[in-house]
C-alpha cells in the first residue's frame, strides 16, 4: 500500500497501549511518523504549536489523530470539543480508539464531530487487523480535507 508521509498524533496516556499501537501500524508497512501525546493538554499544545512544541509553527498538521477517551489533564471529549471549535482543527479527521463501550461515550463522541469511534480489540492480532483497516481507508484511500491557510499554521 502506498501511504501519504503525513504524520499520525496518537493521543494515549498508557505507555503499553502506545507502543502496542505503533508496532501494529509498522506490521502493516505504515511509514507515516506516529507522534504521542500522553494526555490532551499535550495535544492540543502540540497541535497549536504551544508551550514546548511552539517550535512546530508552519508545520503541518497530522493526517490523522487516534484519540483515547480517559486521559489525564484534558479527556478525549475534552479534546474533541477544542478540536472542532477551532478553524485551524475542525476539518482534521479524529477517530476516537477507545476501551470504552459506554453508549454515552459513543453518542458524545458522534455529536462532537468525531468521524469514527473504534474499540480497542483486546486481542493483538485483531487490533493487528483494525489498524491495517484504518491504514488502508484513512491513509491510502480517504481523501483529507483541503489544506486551508489556517490549517497549515496552527498559531493563527
Amino acid at each position: 500500500m502506498s501511504y501519504l508521509p503525513d504524520p499520525i498524533l496518537l493521543v494515549e496516556d498508557n505507555p503499553d497501549d502506545a507502543a502496542l499501537t505503533q508496532r501494529a501500524f509498522k506490521r502493516n508497512d505504515v511509514i507515516n511518523p506516529i507522534i504521542v501525546a500522553r494526555d490532551g493538554i499535550e495535544a492540543l499544545d502540540f497541535l497549536f504549536a504551544r508551550d514546548a512544541f511552539a517550535d512546530r509553527a508552519g508545520q503541518p498538521l497530522p493526517r490523522l489523530i487516534l484519540l483515547d477517551l480517559k486521559l489525564p489533564r484534558l479527556d478525549g471529549i475534552g479534546v474533541l470539543r477544542e478540536l472542532r471549535a477551532d478553524a485551524r482543527t475542525r476539518l482534521l479527521p479524529v477517530i476516537m480508539l477507545t476501551s470504552s463501550l459506554l453508549e454515552q461515550d459513543l453518542e458524545a463522541c458522534y455529536a462532537l464531530g468525531a468521524n469514527s469511534y473504534l474499540v480497542k480489540p483486546i486481542d493483538y492480532s485483531e487490533f493487528v487487523d483494525m489498524t491495517r483497516v484504518i491504514a488502508t481507508y484513512w491513509l491510502a484511500l480517504n481523501r483529507p480535507p483541503p489544506v486551508s491557510a489556517a490549517m497549515q499554521d496552527p498559531t493563527c
